[in-house]
């Protein structure tokens, strides 16, 4: 097999384990597939082997850093997608979320809320008074 096709193989590998795959995974399989390689073994090892917490508990941590973090909307949005998909509800994706304000602020939290916001659809209630608009958090 060629490297192209090894690296094909394992992107769509980690698509499928993952449930996504980010820009640099795409751009690394075929720039720097060891270091990819490398890289995806400790996020394998943390995150996608079973272990003593399930996959749940896990995608729930982990969009709760990415928050803290204040990572890239899109990664956070991956991981609320995921989320979904194994089953939990959009109210404990924003649990923990929300467990970002006492630690990481209010402007760390609207980034992981508008993330969530977005990929759940969610709406608020409008103001019936006169009120400045303060736009979106992004």
């Amino acid at each position: 097999m060629t490297e192209n096709h090894e690296a094909q193989s394992y992107i769509d590998e980690m698509a499928t384990k993952r449930g996504y795959v980010l820009d640099y995974h795409k751009i690394m399989a075929k720039h720097d597939f060891e270091v990819l390689k490398a890289a995806n073994g400790l996020v394998n090892a943390a995150y996608l082997n079973e272990r003593s917490l399930d996959r749940k508990v896990k995608e729930l941590i982990f969009i709760c850093s990415l928050t803290v973090l204040k990572a890239p909307k899109g990664q956070i949005e991956s991981h609320i997608r995921v989320g979904l998909d194994l089953g939990l509800s959009p109210q404990e994706i924003l649990e923990a979320i929300e467990i970002a304000l006492p630690e990481a602020g209010v402007v760390a939290f609207q980034i992981g809320f508008d993330a969530w916001k977005s990929v759940v659809g969610a709406t608020g209630i409008e103001p019936t008074v006169q009120v400045h608009d303060a736009g979106s958090v992004n």
